[in-house]
């Protein structure tokens, strides 16, 4: 007999396994979403009695059990940076359901910030922590050693035993610059490229964007190199540069769309028209990148299932500290729009 709205209240785990005929261990796997522990059937069993009498878990009943916070860190380089934003709705769009909540912190790209916030008094108040490392080496990551579980985000590489969500710098930039040559440009200058140094997105997504000229025989211009920030002021400076020194190009690959916006605004000052007389392409395929005039072509990092990694990492390891560490990138593609027709 289902039990009637009144009783539901005070439905608990035990009283869907009495139900389903099985073990609250059961049904734990069921709600914890641990398929791989229990068969097609049972699964199907256990959430059609839960369906039925609409069982719902006391979230703050099992973190006061397990001694959690229910609070998850989301520590990023930039507050101002439209795919940090994103990234954090998506992850508390995906952590809501898991009874978390999402924190956002600063840490301004600098190393000492980093540190800190992956410092054992910092992290008491919350139960695990998501970094964007820009500053930090591995050996800085393994040194500090967080006591509570960590997923680590961005191009720094990481030392044995910590999970890892990285994009594909390297073959989305060869996407970016490909889809340039495409469309007949011969001199793209890069915006917050770097021609050397530790591995960085920088550096990894100019090697990329250096494996496409070599692929199609296009000689490097070193000059169009454009070291320095990846935000809207730093491509709008990049391409005052640029035309201030003389030096000729007939496309623009922003490292971030920000970098590309900005350089779409010099471009336009100038009286450059897009993609006319330079084609634009921009990287992260934020939102803005659709509201650009002309819309922004950008790479798309597959940012999607970054989101699902992070999550997926950080339940897992949540659940279980000693589950092997993963590092995962998936594949990019890329977005066509006008700034490149």
């Amino acid at each position: 007999m289902t039990p009637q709205p009144a009783e539901r209240a005070g439905l608990t785990m035990a009283d869907v396994a009495r139900l389903a005929d099985v073990s609250v261990m059961t049904v734990s796997n069921v709600v914890n979403d641990r398929a791989e522990r229990v068969s097609a059937e049972t699964r199907r069993r256990v959430q059609a009695v839960i369906a039925s009498t609409g069982y719902r878990v006391n979230v703050p009943a099992r973190q006061l059990r397990q001694g959690r916070t229910g609070s998850i860190v989301l520590a990023v380089p930039d507050f101002a940076s439209a795919y940090f934003g994103e990234l954090g709705a998506r992850l508390a769009e995906r952590l809501r359901p898991h009874g978390f909540r999402l924190v956002m912190e600063l840490t301004r790209g600098t190393l000492d910030d980093e540190l800190a916030t992956l410092s054992s008094p910092h992290l008491d108040g919350h139960d695990a922590i998501i970094l964007s490392m820009t500053a930090g080496t591995a050996r800085d990551l393994a040194d500090a050693q967080p006591r509570k579980p960590l997923v680590v985000i961005g191009e720094r590489s990481v030392p044995p035993g910590f999970d890892h969500v990285a994009m594909d710098n390297i073959g989305g930039a060869r996407l970016a610059t490909d889809a340039l040559l495409d469309a007949g440009a011969r001199r793209i200058a890069v915006i917050g490229g770097q021609l050397d140094g530790p591995e960085s997105m920088p550096v990894l997504r100019t090697q990329g964007y250096r494996d496409a000229l070599a692929s199609r025989s296009v000689p490097l211009d070193e000059s169009l190199v454009v070291a320095g920030g990846v935000g809207l002021a730093d491509g709008e400076r990049a391409i005052r540069a640029l035309i201030k020194a003389g030096v000729k190009f007939d496309a623009v690959f922003g490292l971030t769309d920000a970098a590309a916006l900005g350089a779409m605004s010099a471009l336009a000052a100038a009286g450059l028209r897009i993609p006319h007389d330079v084609k634009v392409v921009g990287w992260d395929n934020t939102e803005l990148a659709t509201y650009a005039i002309p819309p922004l072509s950008s790479v798309e990092p597959d940012n999607e299932a970054i989101a699902d990694g992070i999550v997926r990492l950080l339940l897992r390891r949540l659940d279980d500290a000693d589950a092997p560490a993963e590092t995962t990138a998936p594949p990019a593609r890329m977005v066509h729009r006008e700034s490149t027709r």
